[in-house]
């Protein structure tokens, strides 16, 4: 078959073994990808259906990449192969089955910002120090927790973790887990750990589901398994339960997402797990010189726990690695920007040949400063996204009221923007009559005479009769047309086009920005759905290697050596290459 014919023989190998369970390990450079893609077509070619088929990778962008490849070989077909991140893939099948558990199937996504923004109302009404409570601890126990499959009544219960709580003197975590627990269910929203943990849920709880999916999915594939959580494990293991057909690729020592929750033992352990296990090994590096290649594999021999592999390199030897040593951070920034105007003087580069990596964001101002300095052009990967800009999230939190209008969350956010006259007090008002007569928030919105007096019951009618005449247009139109139409009469286009200074107008031209987007979106042929709710789903799913644009610019890239991973660049340079910082 033609498209083999490129392979290496362990490539090849990989490829053609597409029955019981196989481990690939990938060596880095060593053309994975292109493994994974031709698998998947191979599957195709020798007769099976695409729909049977599941694969998960850790990026939107690599499913993509994948799934463009793989249409190159079989054709249409591609599209009909179940691939995505863990989150968009059971996000989908949740979309489908969430009511079993007792959430409505339009859910609400809560971003990190979502999350943080509940975490603090519970904070400031159990009257807890917003400083040793800080959202951002107690959003990563959380999070832990749930990656660990331990609910808020088993981390209650559990006397591991309330020792461990209690010696870093904040014990009550588990209730605040309670109560965040509870305000999601209320609102109809899953944050994004949710959606592994309550897919987790649903196929302990309904076996006929569990069936169902394990009937569908009859050959799995999973990317950067070295990278998954307790979680995902847990998910993959259960669909995979009845044909075994489940094929995973990794590398242990590319194994980098530990403070995430990811757990390196899932890959080590994984011939445990399916003992008829075939491991196939992809050792050539076809991305890097045979120096990098040596460096790379005398540090990584340090691992104490690995999967033994022999990587080798037959590109050139290559530049030697420099090492340069600075007295002071901004004494180093000053020495990389220079020595980037000399390689781009003396041998021709472009400034996005360049790249330097840091282990913390934090490090990247002395960077910064450097470049600044000479006018070297740069850009930040993992700063601020475009949908993180205040504007988009308003506009969005319209469209996420119009699908899901008990999203607090949401309410609380645009209830008084552009200005209604309905501001915090009013609010505390509608937050306290929901906690009295246990409803929602939007309950209490959409019966606002029963509940308050006045002026404020007006207002929030007809802050209820705008969200409904959202909903009614939403039912009739794509998603461009009825984005336009929430964004004309929310009021938030007339609020910034009528605002001169120059934030108003980057605002503006950024809500025409997100517009255009969704228009574009609605004129795909690709998609068949093309409603603002798919949309707003496709937005929730983003991961950040999405989210950053200006990629074709020519400018020297910033980031952590965790968002490099998988990028290729000419020159590279790693700084703050010290113990302690």
């Amino acid at each position: 078959m033609d498209y083999l014919e490129g392979l290496n023989p362990q490539q090849r190998a990989a490829v053609e073994n597409t029955k019981g369970p196989v481990m690939i390990v990938a060596g880095a450079g060593s053309g994975k990808t292109r493994v994974i893609t031709y698998r998947v077509a191979h599957l195709i070619q020798t007769g099976t259906d695409p729909f049977n088929i599941l694969v998960l990778t850790f990026t939107n962008k690599a499913s993509k990449d994948m799934r463009e490849r793989i249409s190159k070989v079989v054709g249409a077909e591609a599209k009909n192969i179940w691939m995505g991140t863990f989150h968009s893939v059971f996000a989908k099948i949740l979309r489908v089955e969430a009511e079993k558990i007792g959430y409505p199937n339009n859910f609400t996504i809560y971003d990190t910002d979502d999350s943080k923004s509940v975490i603090r109302a519970i904070l400031k009404e159990m009257q807890l120090d917003d400083k040793l409570y800080a959202a951002n601890f107690v959003f990563g126990r959380i999070s832990s927790a749930k990656n660990n499959l331990i609910s808020w009544g088993e981390y209650q219960s559990n006397d591991q973790i309330q020792a461990e709580d209690i010696q870093n003197k904040r014990p009550l975590i588990g209730q605040i887990y309670e109560q965040y627990a509870k305000r999601c269910f209320r609102a109809g929203a899953m944050d994004f750990d949710d959606l592994l943990f309550k897919t987790n849920i649903l196929l302990k709880e309904h076996p006929e589901v569990l069936n169902k999916y394990q009937q569908k999915f009859r050959y799995l594939m999973v990317d950067e398994y070295q990278d998954t959580n307790f979680s995902q494990y847990t998910i993959v293991k259960k669909l995979a339960a009845a044909y075994q057909n489940i094929c995973v690729v990794g590398d242990d020592a590319q194994s980098i997402y530990a403070f995430r929750g990811a757990n390196i033992q899932n890959i080590l352990n994984f011939e445990r797990d399916y003992p008829d296990l075939k491991v196939y090994k992809l050792e050539q590096n076809y991305r890097s010189t045979q120096n990098i290649v040596d460096a790379a594999s005398s540090i990584i021999a340090n691992n104490k726990n690995q999967l033994e592999k022999n990587v080798f390199s037959e590109n050139v030897e290559g530049d030697r690695i420099k090492v340069s040593r600075a007295f002071t951070d901004n004494e180093e920034g000053k020495l990389v920007a220079e020595s980037i105007i000399q390689e781009r003087g003396l041998k021709g580069y472009q400034y996005h040949d360049f790249a330097i990596l840091y282990r913390t964001n934090a490090q990247s101002r002395a960077m910064e400063e450097g470049l600044r300095k000479l006018n070297v052009p740069y850009k930040i990967y993992g700063g601020t996204s475009f949908y993180q800009r205040k504007e988009i999230k308003d506009l969005i939190a319209y469209f996420r009221l119009t699908f899901n209008p008990k999203d607090e969350e949401a309410i609380k956010r645009v209830i008084n923007y552009p200005k209604r006259g309905i501001g915090d007090t009013s609010i505390d008002k509608i937050i306290v009559a929901a906690d009295q007569n246990n409803i929602t928030m939007w309950d209490v919105i959409s019966n606002a005479h029963q509940y308050v007096d006045g002026r404020l019951a007006n207002q929030l009618n007809d802050f209820s009769m705008m969200v409904q005449s959202f909903q009614a247009e939403a039912k009739k139109l794509d998603a461009y047309d009825s984005a336009l139409f929430i964004a004309q009469h929310a009021g938030i286009l007339k609020e910034l086009y009528t605002d001169d200074s120059v934030e108003g107008r980057a605002r503006y031209e950024n809500i025409q920005e997100l517009l255009n987007g969704i228009k574009e979106f609605a004129e795909r042929e690709d998609i068949e759905e093309k409603g603002l709710d798919i949309f707003m789903q496709d937005v929730a799913l983003l991961t950040n290697d999405d989210k950053d644009g200006d990629k074709n610019k020519d400018t020297v890239s910033l980031m952590t050596i965790h968002s490099a991973k998988g990028l290729e660049f000419k020159n590279v340079f790693i700084v703050g290459l010290e113990e302690n910082l």
